[in-house]
């Protein structure tokens, strides 16, 4: 099989109607639900097909770092907690953090002590 030069390539995109440009970035980060991929340096391409675009990353180097979620708890359910367990504000909310606003767990964990 004969390779194909990078003109001839181009062209057999344009035929198809397909179209390649690179895209120049420092940095691509990828958020997933607990962490982040980062990718430094890397090259992307973007290749449009009938109107979409797909992006291309390759190279570059990778890391990963965790995301700690930030859970907002209601005053209400803080209160509750408090109320039913029998402790101070300060224990229900640092209770219901743990248990990430499970309640019935934050009461639980407070009253097994």
């Amino acid at each position: 099989m004969r390779r194909i030069s990078p003109r001839e390539a181009r062209r057999l995109m344009q035929r198809m109607g397909l179209s390649m440009k690179p895209l120049e970035v420092s940095e691509v980060i990828l958020k997933a639900t607990d962490k982040e991929i980062v990718i430094e340096e890397p090259e992307v391409a973007v290749l449009e097909v009938q109107g979409q675009k797909i992006f291309q990353i390759s190279g570059g180097r990778i890391s990963e770092r965790k995301i700690k979620r930030k859970i907002e708890i209601p005053e209400e359910d803080i209160h509750l907690v408090a109320q039913q367990a029998n402790v101070s504000l300060e224990e229900a909310r640092a209770a219901l953090e743990q248990t990430e606003g499970d309640l019935a767990q934050a009461i639980l964990l407070l009253t097994q002590k």
